[in-house]
């Protein structure tokens, strides 16, 4: 099991959504960590990398990426020069709130996840688009005027409209120019996150996807940072947490994400989100790091 020395949860949202600007030249050694929030970052300026579900990406000034609730990554961050990003939060409550039938606002993320890039390269007059996007949202959160909060609102939907318009447009052709992705490695994640409530020991993967036990194991957690046991208890975990937020008894949640014993799931769970599944789905803070 992943514990917060390894991947743990940073930040809690307690807002409809929340905008950072941040500008720093700090040797910031973020450890891997996930969010129960989606997140867009905007790189403006800097040297970073940043890896996502053992998938990492180079990115430049202008590159927009998107990191879906509950996926694993982490920032690298050359000091050498001012790393500048805006970063937005976004809450899954407003995202379904502010979305339509046949539109939904999170829709990008799920394209993301689904293409395996999480990455939109702007350019040209995009550039300018989010530029005044950003700008406007920013004035809007700090205004005192007549219906500022309103017009926050309308901005960060407008905001999310554009990126789902661009996601939805663009493809990953290319993306070997722009990440790096151990094409084995990726195939056993994708597998792992739709077969959860299978049995997914390191020898029935080994042998499934014809490589050797000792060679997975030390691949594995070169690419995502985890052990393999480390990251099918952390999905299993998130989805647990998922589905008892959906409303999914305790019980049938623990069997949905696959796990066998009912015990070991709520030890478990007390050590990653330090609370028990009842506090859980009332939405109480977890600690953070």
């Amino acid at each position: 099991m992943l514990d917060y020395s390894e991947a743990g949860k940073r930040g809690y949202l307690r807002e409809d959504f929340r905008l950072f600007h941040l500008k720093d030249s700090l040797a910031q050694k973020l450890d891997y960590h996930y969010h129960e929030f989606d997140k867009l970052i905007l790189v403006l300026g800097g040297r970073v990398t940043y890896v996502v579900e053992g998938v990492t990406y180079f990115l430049q000034p202008w590159d927009l990426l998107l990191i879906q609730h509950n996926l694993i990554h982490k920032p690298i961050i050359d000091p050498a020069q001012p790393y500048e990003r805006v970063v937005v939060w976004l809450g899954k409550q407003w995202l379904g709130s502010r979305s339509d039938p046949g539109a939904r606002l999170d829709q990008c993320f799920d394209a993301a996840r689904e293409r395996g890039f999480h990455l939109l390269r702007t350019e040209g007059d995009q550039r300018l688009q989010y530029m005044r996007g950003i700008r406007q949202l920013e004035e809007a959160l700090v205004s005192k005027e007549f219906g500022a909060a309103r017009m926050a609102d309308t901005l960060c939907q407008q905001l999310l409209i554009t990126v789902n318009r661009d996601v939805l447009r663009s493809s990953a052709d290319g993306r070997e120019e722009i990440c790096r992705v151990d094409p084995k490695m990726e195939e056993i994640i994708r597998y792992i996150g739709g077969h959860l409530d299978h049995s997914l020991s390191v020898d029935d993967l080994a042998k499934r996807f014809f490589i050797s036990r000792y060679y997975l194991m030390h691949r594995f957690k070169a690419v995502t940072g985890c052990t393999v046991h480390q990251y099918i208890s952390q999905k299993r975990l998130l989805l647990a947490g998922e589905l008892i937020r959906a409303g999914t008894p305790v019980m049938k949640a623990a069997e949905q994400a696959g796990f066998a014993e009912y015990s070991t799931f709520l030890r478990a769970f007390q050590n990653t989100f330090h609370m028990s599944p009842k506090e859980f789905r009332q939405g109480a803070p977890a600690d953070v790091v």
